[in-house]
Order: C-alpha cells, then structure tokens, then sequence
C-alpha cells in the first residue's frame, strides 16, 4: 500500500514483502488541530537493491539508503543508511551488510 499525498522515490530492483505500507501523510499532534482537517506529508525515498521485509510500516519522511533490508513487521520511522540490515519496532540497525563490488548508480522511479 501506497499513501502517496508526497513523491514515493523507488529505486531499481528494490523487493516489498505482502502487506507493506509506504505512508507519507502525516497528521498534528494537537487534537484541536486535527479536528479542522489539517493533514500535511513527507516524501520518502526508497534507494535501490532494498529489500522491504512483509507487514514492515514505512513512516512520512524516512529515507533508505541502496542495497538496506528491513525486517519483516518493522516500522521504519528514521532513516536507514545504506548497507545494513534494520528491523524491530521502532527499526533499528541490527547489522552491517559487506559492501558488493561492482555498485553504481541506478535509474529511480518516482510516484506521484
């Protein structure tokens, strides 16, 4: 699922599991301020060679670096360097991935 009021950026050869949820809308924290309707978001971009773990949760404004995996029922709501993998509630790094040779830069698609 994509809730897309800001540009979703998806990178070449990135892998979503069943159920994950790209979210970019966001809401004020007040109660009297959401009650008039008010809703803004935050982009997120998703770089390439990312694995997205099903059921994960990807939060407004978050940011993946390439070649990153996110374990399954995470919910990513920090930006994730590239090269490791993160999962828990809130996501955290749980590892570094080793660096593959041959990496360059790779064509992304953005929705809007």
């Amino acid at each position: 699922m994509v809730l897309d009021v800001a540009p979703v950026t998806i990178g070449s050869n990135v892998l979503f599991g069943p159920s994950v949820q790209i979210c970019t809308a966001t809401h004020p924290i007040s109660a009297a301020e959401r009650r008039t309707g008010l809703e803004s978001a935050k982009p997120i971009t998703i770089g390439s060679d990312v694995w997205v773990g099903g059921g994960a949760i990807i939060c407004p404004g978050v940011n993946i670096g390439d070649r990153a995996v996110i374990g399954a029922g995470s919910v990513v709501t920090r930006d994730i360097p590239s090269d490791v993998v993160a999962a828990g509630n809130p996501a955290r790094i749980i590892r570094a991935l080793p660096a593959e040779a041959g990496e360059g830069k790779r064509e992304q698609t953005t929705f809007l």
